[in-house]
């Protein structure tokens, strides 16, 4: 049986990339970062490598049986003290669906899920989207895509509601900005998830964009695995987006939402509504300006510190 060796070191002010190639030189067979204390990493933007404020650098060793002399030689290497480089032999398991273990089911609103697919959700009328966690961001768990999922589980009666309904409601005065077979946009998709649950809940059309060719396969690649590929377009150039949507879903960083503003109204129908998140508490005013011109914008919701909007195109 091979023997597994991991070693484990705070990257602290180590160039990322020195203390990677310095891994590889010695012979390891994996190199990963891994947050120490759970801190968010959202969308990085083109080109660049983003690591946590504390960043752990693991490598693991395969038939690996001097783990005195392996710790030596990566300090050596890195330039550090030998006792900072901590070291356990793993089991033999069947690595690519090990990790997956610590990921179960969540819940958002009345019915909406996001399961992992090693896992089942039985509860009745559950809308479940099947998703493992991958390269591209997006898996439920991070507070600003909670609160998007969230708000397309409340708005789920009118993706689904009879057209009829629809001018009724609008005769009204209610909402009914997401009619029937209603087109959507998720703009910054990540791994598909808001698009995913959008055309679960009833979108007729939901058009996926992000700069990120890795979270562009994932969309596909999780929409087919959902079923839902005919309702799913994947666009790798922002200017093939359809205008005059239903919706628009950004889950993106408070500074790109605020640039893209003018950007998300030309997308939009008059009435159209525009869900923001991805941004703090301290950068509502910003963004809630930024928009003030075409959309009347107003938090929905707020989890750890992040905050979602919403409102209409005027």
């Amino acid at each position: 049986m091979a023997a597994y060796l991991e070693f484990t070191f705070d990257l602290g002010s180590l160039d990322p990339q020195a203390a990677e190639d310095a891994c590889w030189a010695c012979g390891a067979s994996a190199v990963t970062f891994v947050d120490a204390r759970d801190d968010a990493v959202l969308e990085p933007l083109p080109g660049e490598f983003r690591l946590w404020p504390r960043t752990l650098l693991k490598c693991l060793f395969v038939q690996a049986h001097d783990a005195p002399g392996i710790r030596r030689a990566l300090a050596a290497a890195l330039g550090l003290d030998p006792d900072l480089i901590g070291v356990h032999e793993l089991a033999e398991r069947v690595w690519e669906r090990e990790w997956l273990k610590d990921f179960h089911p969540l819940r958002f609103g009345r019915r909406l899920w996001v399961c992992p697919h090693h896992e089942r959700v039985t509860e009745p009328g559950a809308v479940v989207v099947a998703l493992d966690p991958g390269l591209a961001f997006g898996t439920g768990s991070h507070p600003s895509t909670a609160l998007c999922l969230t708000w397309l589980d409340a708005h789920a009666h009118l993706l689904r509601a009879p057209a009829e309904h629809s001018v009724e409601r609008q005769a009204l005065g209610l909402d009914a900005h997401l009619a029937p077979g209603a087109c959507v946009i998720d703009y910054g998709c990540g791994s598909g998830v808001l698009a995913l649950a959008a055309a679960k809940l009833g979108a007729a059309q939901v058009h996926c964009f992000d700069i990120d060719p890795q979270a562009l396969a994932a969309a596909r690649a999780n929409a087919r695995a959902n079923g839902v590929a005919r309702q799913v377009q994947v666009h790798d150039r922002p200017d093939t987006l359809p205008a005059a949507a239903d919706v628009l879903l950004a889950n993106i960083l408070s500074g790109p939402l605020c640039t893209l503003a003018p950007r998300f109204a030309s997308l939009l129908r008059a009435r159209g509504e525009v869900v923001l998140a991805g941004l703090m508490q301290h950068e509502v005013a910003d963004v809630t300006a930024a928009y003030a011109t075409c959309f009347d914008v107003a938090a929905f919701g707020e989890r750890d510190g992040w905050v979602g909007l919403a409102g209409r195109r005027h």
